[in-house]
């Protein structure tokens, strides 16, 4: 069923008119795909509300993860090994002991959107606030935080699949270091 429109804001981004195609065709469950919808807490809750399955993490998980500070937390509280953090509160100020390299990352959105890495302390400043400005035209939310800046490092991404009754598998390892700017 063809969801009208010419871009992507008046098509596939359009939860209203999927979920409406999905009942018109009689679906019980919406997959989001990858990207765009798929990170939609609001989506994935109005297919809830709308009776139909949710294909993909919770509304409450995808809130969660979607906040870099919140998921480091729960990491941190379910014992999974991670770099430290360094919060940035909302004025902006630039926290003592952060060690260079370091990159000031956006807590919200991703692609690579509101990065900096930092070699030199007396640049910590700017570049929050760089970041802050960037994260904000961006995602709409300015939050930035500090961690290690690990060079040469790889990024290698588990997928996880698992079903409302408990089932997990991984689904094996991906590389992304490839990728440009930081995307997955």
């Amino acid at each position: 069923m063809a969801l009208g429109g010419e871009t992507a804001a008046e098509s596939y981004l359009r939860g209203d008119a999927i979920i409406a195609a999905a009942k018109a065709t009689g679906a019980d469950a919406i997959h989001p795909g990858y990207g765009f919808l798929a990170e939609n807490a609001v989506f994935a809750q109005a297919v809830e509300d709308a009776g139909l399955i949710w294909v993909g993490p919770t509304p409450e998980q995808i809130t969660l993860l979607g906040d870099k500070v919140a998921a480091k937390r729960a990491a941190v509280e379910a014992g999974v090994p991670t770099t430290p953090i360094w919060e940035v509160g909302d004025d902006g100020a630039v926290p003592d002991g952060v060690p260079m390299p370091a990159l000031v990352k956006a807590a919200a959105g991703g692609g690579g959107r509101g990065m900096r890495v930092v070699t030199d302390p007396v640049l910590l400043a700017e570049s929050i606030l760089s970041a802050s400005r960037e994260a904000k035209a961006a995602f709409g939310d300015g939050a930035v935080f500090i961690e290690p800046y690990i060079e040469r490092g790889r990024h290698i991404e588990v997928q996880i699949m698992g079903d409302q009754y408990g089932h997990v598998v991984h689904l094996g390892e991906r590389e992304c270091s490839i990728q440009r700017r930081n995307q997955k």
